[in-house]
This record gives C-alpha cells, sequence and structure tokens, in this order.
C-alpha cells in the first residue's frame, strides 16, 4: 500500500519535508507560514525563508473544502504535465506559476509564488466590472493556449479521465438528481422551489446529457479545463491564470462555455459578454452554438448544483438565468 505523507501547517513538519525534497538548502529556515487564498480542492500554503517564498500544493484523496467528496488523488500531477506541455510556449508560460519541483509519491507541487494577487471571483459582488483591457487579456491567453497545443502540434496525451469523471457527475449528474441532498433554499430561501421544475424537465435533461457525453469525448485543444474567475489571478505584474488540474483535450467550447456563464453569473454586461466571444472567434475557430449550449449548462450546473458561487443575484435574477439556459438548451437541441 503506498503511504501518502500529509502535509500540515506545522512548520517543523513542512520544513523537514522540504529538505527532504532538496526544495530547501539544509542551512535554511521557514520563517512563515500563509494560507495564499481560499482553495477549494488541494492543500495550499505558501512557504517563507529569509530568501524566498513558495507555494506548496498537495492534491489528496477528497476535496479540501468538501472533505466529504472524494476526488483523484493524483490531480496534482495532472496539473504537472500540463506545465509540461506548456514550457516551450513563452506567451501562454509566461502567465503561469513557474513548476519549480514534483513530488509524484506524495502528489505534491512546489510552484513558483506570484505574490499577494487576487483572484477575480471579486467580479460576483455588486457593481465590479471586468475592463475590456483585462478581458482581452484574459480571452487571448485562452485562445492562444488552444491554437498552440493540440491533436495538429502534439502528441502528448492528457486524457485526465478521474477529474472529467469527478467534473462530470457535479456538471451535468448532480444537478438534476432529485434526491442529491442539497437543500437550495440554504442558500437562498425560495431556490430549492424554482429549481424543481429544471430537475423534472425530460427534454432538458437529455440535452444535458447529451453535452456531458462530449465532454467525456476526447478532443482536439488542450484546455484549461477551469476557466473562471477562481483561475484567474490579478497580480502586480498582471494576469496570472493558475491551477489547471482540470486540463485535458477537449472541445474549445466547453472552455469558453464555462467563460461565459461566468461573466453572465457576474452580471457582466450582455455587451462584454458578447465581446469575449468575438475577441475569441477574431483569434480563432469556435462554434457559437455548442460554446453557448456549454455556457448554459455551467449556469444550471452554479445555481442547482454543490459547487456554488458567492453570487450577488437575487431569486429572480437567478430564476431568469435557469430560464435563458433551459431555453438555449431545449431549443437548440
Amino acid at each position: 500500500m503506498k503511504i501518502i505523507e500529509q502535509l500540515t501547517a506545522d512548520k517543523t513538519c513542512l520544513e523537514r519535508y522540504l529538505k527532504g525534497q532538496g526544495w530547501l538548502p539544509l542551512n535554511e529556515k521557514i520563517t512563515a507560514i500563509e494560507i495564499p487564498g481560499a482553495g477549494n480542492m488541494n492543500f495550499i500554503i505558501r512557504v517563507k525563508t529569509q530568501e524566498r517564498s513558495l507555494i506548496i500544493k498537495q492534491s489528496r484523496e477528497f476535496v479540501e473544502k468538501y472533505p466529504q467528496i472524494e476526488a483523484p488523488a493524483e490531480r496534482a500531477l495532472r496539473e504537472a504535465e500540463f506545465y509540461q506541455l506548456i514550457s516551450e510556449e513563452e506567451s501562454i508560460k509566461k502567465k503561469m506559476p513557474k513548476l519549480i519541483g514534483v513530488d509524484k509519491k506524495n502528489h505534491v507541487l512546489n510552484l513558483e509564488d506570484l505574490g499577494n494577487g487576487v483572484d477575480y471571483t471579486f467580479l460576483y459582488q455588486k457593481n465590479m466590472r471586468l475592463d475590456i483591457a483585462e478581458l482581452e487579456e484574459i480571452i487571448t491567453f485562452a485562445a492562444r493556449l488552444h491554437q498552440t497545443i493540440n491533436t495538429d502540434t502534439s502528441r502528448a496525451l492528457l486524457p485526465n479521465r478521474e477529474m472529467r469523471k469527478l467534473n462530470h457527475e457535479h456538471i451535468f449528474i448532480y444537478p438534476y438528481l432529485s434526491d442529491n441532498g442539497l437543500d437550495l433554499d440554504d442558500i437562498l430561501s425560495g431556490l430549492q422551489e424554482v429549481g424543481l421544475p429544471f430537475k423534472e424537465d425530460i427534454l432538458l435533461k437529455q440535452a444535458v446529457k447529451k453535452l456531458g457525453d462530449r465532454y467525456l469525448e476526447d478532443g482536439k485543444a488542450l484546455l484549461h479545463g477551469d476557466y473562471f474567475p477562481g483561475s484567474w489571478l490579478k497580480t502586480e505584474n498582471g494576469i496570472k491564470i493558475i491551477d489547471p488540474e482540470f486540463c485535458f483535450f477537449g472541445d474549445v467550447e466547453f472552455e469558453m462555455g464555462v467563460t461565459l456563464a461566468h461573466l453572465k453569473m457576474a452580471n457582466q454586461p450582455d455587451t462584454l459578454v458578447e465581446k469575449a466571444l468575438k475577441i475569441y472567434k477574431d483569434l480563432s475557430a469556435i462554434d457559437d452554438q455548442l460554446c453557448k449550449q456549454f455556457m448554459a449548462v455551467e449556469i444550471l450546473r452554479r445555481i442547482l448544483g454543490l459547487a456554488q458561487l458567492p453570487l450577488n443575484l437575487d431569486l429572480e435574477e437567478r430564476k431568469a438565468l435557469l430560464n435563458e439556459a433551459q431555453s438555449i438548451l431545449v431549443t437548440t437541441e
């Protein structure tokens, strides 16, 4: 049986572990330990010494925020494979943290510390707006990634099936189960009743299943796999992209559909959402209809499923988004 060393915030244990990996010289001491952000999936900690600052990330057999949910323990190794794939693409590599080391046995990554940045989940707050220059930077990164690393340019395989299986369960199945154990009224009073018709809509569930089957198929382009505001980091050196552990070769429409969904749920103007799609289309080909179908399914999942967001939307606004998503999926079938 493989024995995994579970990292903790204990300074003495962490220092011993880092020196054992050769990531700290024997004479270097940890001066401070910090939690760098509200990570959902993994154990993440910032380690400071007098000489440097590191981000240590360990994936475990469960989701860090929801320990009751099992997750592929080796997902950090898939993220390491992503960094390896982009290592020759300077325009992409410079937008992400450098991979300094990998401990394959314990599923740990040693990553460059990008500093005290904040992710873009602040967009979900009231009256927050993404400016066009930031939007262009975010969308251009995705288009470049898809254009430069795909099945025409790379023979690499990165199926990441276990993570896709987990994501498939939470995007395409769980939100539509009538007895999934999630009381949506705990999130917002009245949401449970609002959600019922969507769980009972046979045509909607057929359309969602069809997209789910497509998500599980291998596609052409390397995707980040979870391209939403929580993966975009605002730093003093510009926007950086983090956390590609859901990466795989798939449909670019899935990646962009997820992005558009989050812009809508962050209550960004329709003109900005359409601008995002136009920026992408000016750089790379995309199927508009398929993109908006994936957008719709992400909206449904985030409002009715387990992976909730800090949305600043009242019941009527959420209902309007659900109805729009339902209409896209049912009428474009």
